[in-house]
């Protein structure tokens, strides 16, 4: 299934978000073409480790070694090189644009404009474009041009005072948030811009934020300010205003989630400590949010003897939610993930042998109407030029040779 199949994507990206998001509409099927400056390509191309045909190694052996970093954001996105910066590499981007649905970039704020290529030049050679620029801060504002990575954007955002413990500094989130929730916002926009463009037949010009998605997803942090007139208290690994959180047991980590009256009896009763039903001070949710502490090191007494399975066997059958904190080794080595492709082998571009010590992120939804296109593995730079250019702009193989001297392509 193919849900895009119709659909043309040029995309002029780097490091992470902007390739996250071609990779995700590469998912649904549609053609992606990657637009790569000659001789250098994607700063991540340079970043290892690297795989090749002597295996994995920290430094390029060979010139057919690819970035592991890469391969694991370029799948199924094909590779052209372009110098955007020349007079007929811009205009050869004009003529992909005039073929195109969509146009994706997450260069600085203003880089697509000063190369005679944003929004509006290519909205005069196709009206119907659907244009979206991914930025760390926007294309507005006063911080629109200041240097923003995925640590800043989470600094700036607040999600790092809310992250950590009490008595510990503020802490980023482990996974880059920002650089990876922000492509997906893009992603549903685009295609609801797509939509809009099948009824009406106007393009338009989407700004994507990566500080505006963080801060977007601070649903309670503002209530609880209001409500609590103080600022949102880091809570490490624990709820603020009940006993979900964290247990430590003999042989590790169990979270559990406790919340309102009903779970919180559940609970007492499980691991037998019915007490506490009858305190008065315990009475209410409130009055728990105040003595959260000592409720916590009450459970945590009576499950710090047990082993996890034997304390997720007991508070299952009393239906509280409850998980074991698992390793990263035993998530990736677990059959579910491979069942459902959620983990899949990365592949090297025209090949079908996974490389070495690669693991890809699949595609979270499992759609009844079939499975989503089978994705080639990323490509060398450049490696589409001659389907591309031939196909879509129709230059001979003897002027791409001559594109190619000249330092166009």
């Amino acid at each position: 299934m193919r849900p895009l199949g119709d659909i043309r994507v040029l995309s002029v990206t780097v490091y992470l978000a902007g390739p996250f998001l071609s990779m995700t509409l590469a998912r649904f099927g549609a053609e992606v073409i990657k637009v790569e400056m000659p001789g250098t390509g994607d700063p991540v191309r340079s970043s290892g480790p690297f795989s090749g045909p002597k295996g994995i190694s920290a430094d390029r052996q060979t010139d057919e070694d690819l970035s592991i970093r890469f391969l694991k954001r370029s799948e199924g996105v094909k590779s052209v090189t372009l110098n955007l910066k020349h007079p007929e590499g811009r205009q050869m981007f004009l003529d992909l644009a005039r073929q195109s649905d969509v146009v994706i970039e997450n260069l600085s704020p203003g880089t697509m404009t000063r190369l005679g290529l944003g929004y509006d030049d290519i909205a005069r050679v196709n009206p119907t474009i659907v244009y979206c620029s991914i930025a760390g801060y926007g294309q507005s504002g006063p911080y629109k041009d200041m240097p923003a990575h995925d640590h800043q954007i989470q600094a700036m955002s607040g999600i790092m005072d809310m992250n950590g413990h009490a008595d510990g500094p503020p802490t980023r989130v482990g996974v880059f948030i920002g650089d990876l929730v922000t492509p997906l916002y893009a992603a549903y926009s685009i295609l609801g811009a797509l939509r809009h463009k099948e009824r009406t037949g106007q393009g338009q010009y989407l700004d994507a934020s990566m500080i505006d998605t963080l801060v977007s997803m601070m649903l309670m942090e503002p209530m609880e300010y209001v409500l609590h007139d103080s600022l949102p208290v880091r809570s490490g690994n624990n709820a603020r205003s009940n006993v979900t959180g964290l247990y430590r047991l003999q042989d590790g980590d169990i979270i559990i989630t406790v919340g309102g009256n009903p779970r919180w009896t559940q609970l007492c009763k499980a691991v037998g400590a019915d007490s506490l039903l009858d305190d008065l001070r315990y009475a209410t949710a409130g009055d728990r949010e105040t003595r959260v502490s000592e409720l916590r090191t009450e459970i945590q007494t009576r499950l710090g003897d047990m082993t996890c399975a034997s304390a997720i066997a007991l508070l299952e059958k009393a239906d509280i939610p409850v998980a074991r904190v698992r390793t990263l080794p035993e998530v990736l080595a677990d059959k579910h993930f491979r069942d459902r492709g959620t983990l899949k082998p990365m592949l090297r571009q025209g090949s079908d042998e996974a490389v070495e010590l690669g693991l890809l992120a699949g595609f979270p939804v499992l759609f009844s109407g079939g499975p989503l296109p089978k994705l080639e593995g990323g490509a060398a730079l450049g490696h589409h030029n001659t389907d591309v250019y031939g196909r879509l702009l129709g230059l001979a193989e003897s002027t791409l040779s001559d594109l190619k001297g000249r330092g166009v392509i």
